[in-house]
């Protein structure tokens, strides 16, 4: 009588083919250290206000859009970036969002995307109302396509 449990047995083990989690992950590292892309995302702040200083809306949502912080040893830039990117959506009209979303690249779309999906993952920091304004804008813009590419795509901004 045989008294190994069959359901305990690692069968990836024995696949050659089979990937770690960390395999799968590097290659989507930006290789840069964790303090240059805080030095990065600090810069990219400081950049967004000095344009709503000026009351420039659009061109502070596409610099918070440039350069996503991705990488997993990344938290403290992926949290100063996604927190510059929700304060200039929180200073847009509601009839402004369609055509402001209808302005940007398909790639910026995709990742205005998962900034509002890092938002709505921490409702106790971020305005749940704006973010799903936007959210139902983008939607309407781009169509479901946009969350499937976002939902699927390894990188993650949170």
């Amino acid at each position: 009588m045989m008294t190994d449990n069959w359901r305990t047995i690692d069968i990836d083990q024995y696949d050659e083919d089979a990937y770690t989690e960390d395999e799968i992950l590097a290659e989507f590292e930006s290789g840069i250290s964790p303090q240059e892309a805080d030095a990065s995302a600090q810069t990219r702040s400081t950049d967004v206000r000095n344009f709503l200083t000026k009351g420039d809306l659009n061109n502070a949502l596409l610099r918070a859009l440039e350069d996503p912080p991705y990488g997993r040893q990344l938290a403290q830039a992926k949290l100063t970036s996604t927190q510059t990117l929700l304060e200039v959506l929180n200073l847009f009209r509601a009839d402004d969002i369609a055509s402001v979303i209808s302005s940007l690249s398909i790639d910026q779309k995709d990742l205005l995307m998962k900034y509002l999906y890092a938002g709505l993952a921490k409702p106790e920091l971020y305005n749940s109302g704006v973010l799903l304004t936007w959210h139902e804008k983008l939607v309407d813009v781009v169509g479901t396509g946009c969350i499937v590419r976002v939902m699927s795509d390894k990188r993650t901004v949170f």
